[in-house]
């Protein structure tokens, strides 16, 4: 895509968006790309989505299992030399305590925290050597604030924090950032399900008093991506209408 402007340009770069075929992963795709970066759109589900994100953004989109140490590794290795990773896989198997399974724990904390573990992993070898690049991991609101029927997805939201803040402590001597998006109550699938009275109550605690927009959630990514952040690294964004002061 084309059309970059120098403030916040990722010209030249190559980035890899991992859960990039709808929502805000697709909405973060699309703007990097804005920004002039090659991007790689990686996906486990929605093969024809992740493809028409990729064919937009100019991409390609991969299928892999983050989940999966193998795939994830190979994900990033078939990547390239990579200037941005976004891990933005994640899912959501909500339950109250009580009636949470291992499984719906194990696949929540395997997917959302457990990939971005292995795809940091893989992506900082080749940063490190290079001594530069642009780790983003999303986050959320929740991982905050806590939320009933969702102890699998807050606390893996809230391992997120904890990966990346190491992360920025650990590479930093290298010139490789990293830092977390936490967006508030966003636009997507996921949102559009939810009973009237719970939206309400959504909105009755965010100041700006409406839900966020994906586009809103990937212009905040790109500035972090960007040169224009070169000297924020271990920062958690919170992109969230006001909903977490």
């Amino acid at each position: 895509m084309s059309n970059a402007t120098s403030f916040c340009s990722l010209e030249g770069k190559t980035a890899l968006v991992t859960g990039g075929s709808r929502g805000i992963g697709r909405a973060i795709a699309l703007e990097l790309a804005r920004g002039g970066a090659s991007v790689i759109v990686s996906y486990r589900s929605g093969a024809d989505e992740a493809e028409a994100v990729a064919s937009e953004a100019g991409g390609r989109a991969v299928r892999a299992d983050v989940s999966d140490a193998g795939e994830a590794r190979a994900l990033v290795e078939g990547a390239g030399d990579l200037d941005i990773l976004v891990n933005n896989a994640g899912l959501t198997r909500d339950t109250l305590l009580a009636r949470m399974s291992d499984e719906d724990w194990d696949v929540v904390l395997g997917t959302n925290l457990s990939g971005a573990f292995y795809t940091c992993r893989a992506a900082a070898r080749g940063m490190l050597r290079r001594r530069s690049g642009a780790i983003v991991n999303v986050t959320s609101i929740v991982a905050l604030r806590g939320n009933p029927g969702q102890v699998n997805y807050a606390a893996s939201k809230a391992g997120i924090i904890g990966l990346t803040k190491s992360l920025a402590r650990e590479l930093g001597s290298r010139g490789v950032r990293a830092n977390a998006i936490a967006p508030g109550y966003v636009k997507t699938r996921l949102t559009e399900v939810l009973p009237e009275e719970a939206t309400n109550a959504m909105l009755t605690n965010t100041p700006l008093g409406r839900l966020g927009e994906p586009d809103e959630i990937a212009a905040a990514v790109r500035f972090l991506c960007s040169d224009e952040a070169s000297f924020i690294t271990g920062e958690v964004l919170m992109v969230d209408g006001g909903l977490g002061m």
